[in-house]
């Protein structure tokens, strides 16, 4: 039995973070900070996330429903960039909640569904309530817009207005939502409300458990609305092991590790922590995960701000999922043309090695013509040039003739060989060298799109593709007349120096050749693809402290990022010279310096401005 739960892959994959504790958590916090507020405005970033705007008594807050790849309900700091259109759904919220108080938000039993309760006005100006129903269950995630199914005489039933997924009956026999239809909660689980369990209840489940059965599996198959994280935790509790199975324990040891658990969701006392392994988050909870002891464990004092930092990332990943699938297909589709492409021409280069022993061929059939005649398929012929220590002879060559061909005829084919395989080397080298150089540039706009944070930045991606001859497997795309000045990311150094990073080639181009003044210096990861980064002096001297502070940022959106001691090469901006007739991004330099820096990517995040 394991006295620790360590961080491991396989646990990360089985968990289901969002349960029903952590959205009871975050319906607390709406509850406390949003309750009786306005609705300022609806926003939709992205086609299955929307966000609205709230102003109470407490502030201002951004309340966030996420019904895609992350589905969550609760507030965000996280700035997102809204489309220049909204979506339909978008614009129907607004028409109907912008103005609209929260007047309640209440979680569906103990399932992972809310609902948000909006008094507001209908079209005449009578009272009247909306109601909003965020689903957050995985891929079945839904965000539901209704009213009441009878105005004048409420009875509860809820008419479905709108919903962000449309579900007919092609895609579900069970459940449809559809405008117009009855609002229905989604099929209820096989399993018991753990808020509502009993230590008789709780017993008489444990005594139908196989012995050898681990406890914290009989959990998630009985109860409904636990994570696998909380479910070890429970266990952790009650027995200080996680994968205790139950012939070690009996029903009111692990009652204790259960019942602890609940009564925080009963009592609204909720401790939210995240797991960090290596300063990567790999779990979160409503609660002390303190099976974790080889791990760091950060409390928040609020649970939004949690979620903000565990999706920050996975947020960003699924925007260029969605956003750059094209890209990544043309991307993907063209390394592997490139490597395919490379690997028959160097299969071709290694024949060409055969050049010497064509030539060879050629002569000794010219020195020979007077032994050979036509109608030969092969001859033996001795290599004067090839003397064999050991037996103190000649060496003798076995060469394949064309009995069509007269032995001169036959000279003149292995000349031509040898001279056919000499021009190829010299060429199939310098395509070789191409193909490399251009698989060396796929390579950088890969890692800029694992930098690329908002559309402007994809954007600038896709012409810099257009114009560096990808044109026609770009069907659909159509350039623009007038390509705005890019916008890099800027940082602040202790020193209180401006860094400027590029986040693709473009971006790079500019600060490099445009923005970069002669006694600024350069940075940029050596030996792999990178962000050109720049430290402006403004006439001034940077310190040690501003030096490390630049290079850990081109470390960080390098592809060496997430390594120990990364080579930095830094130098004056005024010895970076552009390749003549490069792709874009691609410099040359000598008199160069290096650093060997540990990037920390809070250290980093915390310097943008």
């Amino acid at each position: 039995m394991k006295q620790t739960s360590p961080c491991s892959a396989r646990e990360r994959k089985q968990s289901m973070a969002f349960d029903a504790g952590m959205l009871a958590c975050m319906v607390h916090e709406i509850r406390t900070a949003a309750l009786g507020g306005r609705i300022e405005r609806v926003m939709q970033p992205e086609r299955d996330e929307i966000i609205l705007q709230i102003r109470s008594f407490a502030g201002g807050r951004r309340l966030l429903i996420n019904a895609g790849a992350n589905p969550r309900i609760g507030f965000t700091g996280l700035s997102r960039e809204n489309p220049q259109q909204a979506p339909m759904f978008c614009m129907l919220l607004r028409k109907y909640l912008t103005g609209a108080r929260l007047a309640d938000v209440v979680q569906n039993g103990f399932e992972r569904a809310a609902t948000l309760t909006f008094d507001t006005r209908d079209e005449m100006g009578f009272a009247c309530r909306r109601y909003l129903i965020a689903e957050v269950m995985g891929k079945y995630s839904n965000l539901i817009f209704a009213e009441d199914a009878v105005p004048d005489a409420p009875d509860g039933r809820l008419r479905i207005v709108s919903a962000l997924k449309v579900v007919d009956f092609t895609t579900s026999s069970q459940r449809q939502v559809l405008p117009g239809m009855i609002y229905e909660n989604p099929p209820a689980q096989d399993k018991r409300n753990p808020l509502a369990e009993d230590p008789d209840g709780f017993a008489a489940q444990y005594a139908a458990v196989p012995p050898d059965y681990p406890l914290d599996k009989f959990i998630l198959s009985r109860y409904c609305g636990i994570s696998a994280a909380v479910a070890r935790e429970m266990v952790f509790i009650a027995t200080r092991h996680t994968d205790t199975p139950a012939r070690y324990a009996d029903a009111a040891t692990l009652w204790r590790g259960f019942e602890a658990a609940v009564r925080r969701i009963r009592e609204n006392d909720y401790a939210p922590c995240l797991v960090l392994d290596g300063g990567k988050p790999v779990e979160y909870a409503f609660l002390p995960l303190t099976q974790y002891t080889s791990c760091e464990i950060r409390p928040f004092e609020e649970a939004w701000r949690l979620l903000d930092v565990w999706f920050e990332s996975r947020d960003r990943d699924a925007r260029l999922h969605q956003r750059a699938a094209d890209i990544l297909r043309l991307l993907t589709h063209t390394e592997t043309r490139i490597r395919k492409k490379l690997d028959l021409q160097r299969s071709e280069l290694a024949d060409c090695e055969k050049a010497t022993e064509y030539k060879r061929d050629g002569d000794l059939i010219t020195a020979n013509l007077y032994r050979l005649e036509r109608g030969m398929e092969q001859v033996g012929l001795t290599d004067y040039e090839n003397w064999n220590e050991e037996t103190g002879e000649y060496g003798t060559v076995l060469i394949r003739l064309d009995r069509r061909l007269t032995p001169a005829a036959n000279a003149q084919k292995y000349y031509k060989k040898y001279a056919k395989a000499r021009n190829a080397r010299v060429e199939l080298t310098r395509q070789i060298a191409l193909g490399e150089e251009e698989l060396t540039y796929v390579y950088t706009i890969f890692d800029a799109l694992t930098h690329a944070e908002t559309a402007a930045d994809l954007a600038e991606i896709r012409d810099e593709l257009y114009r560096s001859g990808y044109a026609s497997r770009m069907k659909g795309y159509v350039a623009p007349r007038k390509q705005p000045a890019p916008v890099c990311a800027k940082f602040r150094t202790p020193g209180g120096f401006t860094v400027l990073c590029g986040k693709n080639n473009l971006q790079n181009e500019y600060i490099t050749h445009r923005l970069a003044q002669k006694n600024d210096y350069w940075f940029h990861a050596k030996g792999v693809p990178g962000s050109h980064v720049l430290l402006v002096t403004d006439g001034r001297e940077p310190g040690d402290e501003d030096f490390t502070a630049a290079a850990c940022i081109a470390a960080h959106f390098s592809k060496a990022a997430g390594g120990s001691q990364i080579p930095v090469d830094y130098l004056l901006a005024r010895n970076v010279r552009k390749v003549p007739g490069g792709k874009p991004g691609f410099v040359i330099y000598h008199t160069n310096w290096t650093a060997y820096v540990t990037p920390d990517a809070e250290r980093v995040a915390a310097m943008r401005i």
